[in-house]
This record gives C-alpha cells, sequence and structure tokens, in this order.
C-alpha cells in the first residue's frame, strides 16, 4: 500500500465526507481508484489534489454538480489535448491541437461567462430593490420632517 490512502485518510485531507468521495466516483466527477485483492480503493495524492480543485470550482464559481461534471469534463479534455500536443511534432497537427485546446478554453470560459451574467442579474436587481427601499425611506423622511 506504498504511496496509496485510505478513503478515510482522503476524507480528512480533501475536507470532504466519505460519502461525498464515493458519490463523486459513482457519477464520474472522481476518476476511480486501482482496489486492493480485498477491495479497497486505493487512492493517490493526486486524487486528493483534485478533490481540493473540484472543491474550490464548485466553490468559487457556485456550480451544480451538473455544471461541475460539464467544467470537470472539458478540463479533462484540455488536459488531454495538451499532453497530445507535447507528443506532436509535425508544425500542421500542433496547429491543430491548439486549435482543439482553444475551444476546449472557450467552452470553459462560455460557462463561467453565463454564471457570471446569472450573478450580475441577481447583483442589478438587488441593487434595484435597495435604491427603491432608499427612495422610500426619503419620502417617509419628508412626510415626518412636514408634521
Amino acid at each position: 500500500m506504498d504511496g496509496h490512502l485510505k478513503i478515510d485518510d482522503v476524507a480528512k485531507q480533501s475536507g470532504l465526507s466519505k460519502r461525498t468521495i464515493r458519490y463523486y466516483e459513482e457519477i464520474g466527477l472522481l476518476p476511480s481508484p486501482p482496489r486492493s485483492k480485498g477491495g479497497t480503493r486505493l487512492y493517490t495524492q493526486e486524487h486528493v489534489e483534485f478533490l481540493k480543485k473540484i472543491t474550490i470550482t464548485k466553490e468559487v464559481l457556485g456550480f451544480s454538480l451538473q455544471e461541475l461534471q460539464r467544467f470537470i469534463s472539458l478540463q479533462n479534455a484540455f488536459e488531454s489535448q495538451r499532453v497530445d500536443y507535447r507528443q506532436v511534432v509535425d508544425p500542421r497537427e500542433r496547429k491543430e491541437k491548439l486549435i482543439e485546446i482553444i475551444e476546449i478554453l472557450d467552452d470553459q470560459l462560455e460557462i463561467i461567462e453565463e454564471k457570471i451574467r446569472k450573478i450580475l442579474s441577481v447583483q442589478t436587481e438587488l441593487v434595484s430593490l435597495r435604491e427603491r427601499a432608499r427612495a422610500r425611506i426619503e419620502k417617509i423622511d419628508e412626510e415626518l420632517s412636514k408634521r
């Protein structure tokens, strides 16, 4: 079990529950770790780092699990293309790989931009409500000063 971690260790290091870790594996968000002969999952530090990245992405961007799955899927595609790019020698093939990488990054950026649009919409509504409340306070103050 050299270099391998049990789910308890992964849970402690990642800050997630064992149930969440298993669920992320079940829905394909977390790559399945190899298992021991006894069936115990054998996680690595890479799994822990990946889970931390998922958590940060989910918290910072406010992603639902479905959005997170799509974003991580694109991230995995990006990493795969990066590896392929490094192995390609022909300039035309390298250019094609770079075009594919740009398309993946554009998709990821579109997901983030949509989230930003939604956040800005909520912010605009809240600012409007606040201004209306302030205007009402001013009217009340005017009425009170006339008394």
